[in-house]
């Protein structure tokens, strides 16, 4: 049930109706825009909704679906059902264009698996087109709507001879014409024309006495004649009766074609029923694309519970003044069913309302609404508004009768599967006999069981509010240090009104202020202020919790890379450990063979005194060649002294100076300076130390100490370098998919091989393509542990946060 019965005009349905008639292809589809009703049919409205939704992935993506030739042939379906009628070419066209789309709608459904579009191919399932027909009628209409002349073998001789009659009598005219240019009765720049369907020779005026003929017609200036010549009226009338006779073989043939086409009538008809549901359909999902709406899952349950909801047309509106409206996120559910909404004026109270409403209403037709993922909607059985007045002098209702009226029907028709829906909660009568009016009959629907939205200025009823079970106050949020609406509904405080700050910016006297607080009283204005107060604090203690949660992120990155630096030195030390004990295996196991071997020779030999004598020789000589430890060499030194050899340069250290650490020998080249801190490369390892722990010495005194230029570089991957230059952030909006996948690839291997335990990667909202395209393409990696929306605070549904495992 719906009240009032203005509901649709109160809030703005019947320019939704206007957006879908304009995106209908043909009056077909158009019919059923006309007949969009408000249903709570749960299993009725999901079928439409998933109708809906199909056909936007096909819109967005599937160019190929026929777009054309989504043409009305209702009239001809009734002409058809009469004997004896007859269908014009025209009309024959019309039907041929009709069904080959609506074959070539079939066809495309036929090609798709059934769970590609499960829903649309239902509604084609029972819809067919028979190919005795539409060859029937391919066979006499031509592509240009004409009668092929193929369509009988009569026609086919009757147009031959017309042409050849046609042929003789432009050779005929054309003689004469020559004729009459010779002997100057006609202008050279004038050709043969038509007159009453017959070939005619313009002639000047004054000589329309020399050529014999009938005068068909003259000029507006009466300066030239249009002369059918004597010569050419057997050919002339020839070549009518000719027509004539073409004329009747096609009504023949048309009406053998019509009465083929009867016996096919039903499936006709419901062939064109499904090409307007199509339509209708499409046109749907066409609005769904342009207000970037989508379906929310859907229970069988009264519940709202949308996440970045917007007004459609409002969205509309903005989206030309390339603005963006603020969405509104709202749960109404059992345990808090009644939401009371308070804050200043023009501070989006009344907005707020209407897209409740409008997307409710729109949701319960079988239209998606611009919610994000992640929303649950519900069924309600009842939508009850009271936006605005119904003041009547007819009816001698004032603006207060007018709500009370409205509120008596709330009252009286509310249950546990209303929604409803209250402005200015109230209003139009003495406040305070006003306020206890509307808290009576809160406390009445409250007890129905019904959910609802309710706009009010009263603080009786935000105190009700909140001592009562199942309502929650709400408010919109306002810059109470700069007086500014921010359009946000912040749910589960009461709102303030704002009164005093606005009356003083907009500059009233500060007497008339201080005087009307006064009036007021000391505790309303201490609740007023501590409301605003309440409001400047939650906005600063927000910006310091947004602060926190990125020093929160730094530093995970900050242990993520020191973790895996301590893993990757560990691994190293534990490799090389591995290696040398392997080798000593190797080396133990030899040696032993070697031992036993001499043992058994010197036992087979009988302790011979030289087989042992050389058993013995060789055994010595494998130790000293396999277990000698090898001498390090120490590196020749110029003869200098120490203190030559270190010499300071007084010049300053910049990168690519070569230094050695006060109070050591090692000498070092700096890689790179960060304020105080200086990177070096000591031989293959790098270190960051402080600039006034080094000293400066010259190039030659370095190539001497370390043996440059004899030394072989390697090459390799610095991880310090890659933790110091890798962002945990990927932004890739506004790059093609491959691009963004290219690059998204190379992005989630280096957060694999540094260790980072969670990244984010920025995508934005749009319509969602690359978001989903970044998604699938994610969960192919098994090290993903999750995916999931960042906070709304730092960017909701355009940003995906990954977890690994």
């Amino acid at each position: 049930m719906l009240y009032p019965d203005s509901f649709e005009q109160k809030l703005g349905f019947d320019k939704i109706r206007d957006l879908l008639r304009e995106a209908c292809l043909s009056p077909l589809g158009q019919s059923y825009v006309d007949k969009i009703r408000f249903s709570d049919n749960f299993q009725l409205i999901d079928k439409m909704l998933r109708q809906v939704a199909e056909f936007k992935t096909i819109v967005q993506y599937e160019p190929e679906f026929p777009a054309s030739n989504y043409l009305d042939i209702r009239p001809q379906l009734s002409k058809i059902r009469i004997e004896g009628m007859m269908l014009t070419e025209a009309e024959f066209f019309d039907l041929k264009l009709t069904l080959r789309t609506i074959q070539q709608c079939l066809r495309f459904l036929a090609d798709k698996d059934k769970e590609t579009y499960p829903y649309l191919t239902e509604l084609a399932d029972s819809i067919t087109v028979d190919k005795k027909l539409t060859d029937a009628i391919e066979r006499v209409i031509d592509d240009r709507g004409h009668v092929r002349d193929s369509a009988s073998p009569e026609l086919a001789s009757i147009r031959r001879r017309i042409i050849t009659e046609q042929a003789g009598l432009r050779k005929k005219m054309e003689s004469i014409m020559k004729n009459a240019r010779q002997q100057g009765w006609m202008p050279d720049d004038i050709s043969l024309t038509i007159r009453n369907g017959r070939v005619v020779i313009p002639i000047s005026s004054e000589h329309k006495r020399r050529l014999k003929g009938f005068i068909h017609d003259e000029s507006s200036t009466g300066q030239t004649v249009f002369i059918e010549p004597a010569e050419v009226f057997d050919t002339n009338n020839e070549i009518r009766e000719l027509e004539y006779e073409e004329r009747r073989e096609v009504a023949r043939i048309l009406r053998e074609l019509t009465d083929i086409a009867r016996p096919f009538l039903p499936e006709l008809q419901r062939a064109t029923t499904f090409l307007g549901l199509i339509d209708f359909i499409r046109a749907k999902a066409k609005l769904a694309v342009q207000i970037d709406a989508d379906m929310p899952k859907l229970v069988n349950q009264p519940l709202v519970d949308w996440l970045q909801a917007r007004h459609p047309l409002l969205h509309l509106s903005f989206q030309k003044q390339g603005k963006k409206v603020v969405p509104l996120t709202l749960l109404l559910d059992a345990s808090q069913r009644i939401l009371i909404i308070s804050g200043p004026n023009a501070g989006g109270k009344s907005v707020a309302l209407k897209t409740i409403g409008l997307l409710q209403y729109m949701l319960q037709s079988g239209l998606l609404i611009p919610v994000i993922e992640g929303s649950t909607a519900g069924i309600f059985q009842n939508l009850f508004i009271d936006i605005g007045d119904e003041q009547s002098l007819e009816n001698d209702l004032s603006t207060y009768s007018s709500h009370l009226t409205s509120m008596k029907a709330f009252v009286t028709l509310s249950n546990r599967k209303t929604l409803f829906l209250i402005d200015e909660f109230g209003t139009g009568t003495e406040p305070g006999l006003g306020g206890a009016i509307a808290e009576a009959i809160l406390e009445e629907l409250t007890k129905s069981g019904a959910y609802g939205v309710i706009n009010t200025h009263y603080t009786n009823l935000k105190l009700f509010a909140d001592k009562t079970a199942g309502l929650v106050n709400g408010a919109m949020r306002f810059d109470g240090e700069h007086l500014e609406p921010l359009y946000e509904l912040e749910i589960g405080r009461p709102g303030s009104s704002f009164a005093f700050e606005i009356a003083s910016k907009i500059g009233l006297p500060k007497a008339v202020i201080d005087r009307a607080k006064e009036k007021l009283g000391s505790q309303q204005v201490n609740l007023e202020k501590l409301l605003k107060e309440l409001d400047i604090e939650k906005r600063v203690f927000a910006e310091k919790n947004l602060e926190i949660g990125i020093n929160q992120r730094k530093l995970a990155q900050q242990l993520a890379e020191t973790t895996a630096l301590k893993t990757r030195l560990d691994n190293d030390q534990k490799r090389l450990l591995n290696e040398a004990k392997q080798k000593a295996k190797a080396l133990v196991a030899e040696a032993n063979q070697r031992i036993e071997n001499t043992i058994r020779e010197i036992k087979e030999n009988k302790a011979d005194r030289d087989t042992t004598r050389l058993v013995r020789q060789e055994l010595e000589q494998f130790e000293k060649k396999e277990l000698k430890t090898d001498t390090l060499v120490d590196e020749p030194t110029p003869n200098r002294t120490e203190s030559e050899e270190y010499l300071p340069d007084n010049s300053a250290i910049g990168v690519g100076s070569f230094v050695r650490i006060k109070g050591q020998t090692t000498i070092g080249e700096v890689l790179a300076l960060r304020g105080k801190d200086a990177e070096i490369r000591i031989g293959d390892l790098k270190s960051t130390v402080k600039l006034n722990r080094l000293e400066k010495v010259s190039r030659k005194v370095y190539k001497e100490a370390v043996g440059e230029s004899s030394r072989p570089r390697v090459q390799g991957i610095d991880l310090n370098e890659k933790m110091m230059n890798f962002s945990f952030n990927l932004d890739i909006r506004g790059k093609r998919g491959e691009e963004a996948l290219v690059e998204l690839d190379s992005f989630i291997n280096n957060g694999l091989m540094l260790g980072y335990p969670e990244l984010r990667i920025v995508h934005g909202k749009g319509d969602g393509i690359l978001r989903t395209l970044v998604r699938n393409h994610l969960r192919t990696f098994p090290q993903v542990a999750s995916l999931q929306d960042e906070h709304a605070d730092r960017g909701g549904a355009g940003v995906t946060v990954v977890r690994m495992k």
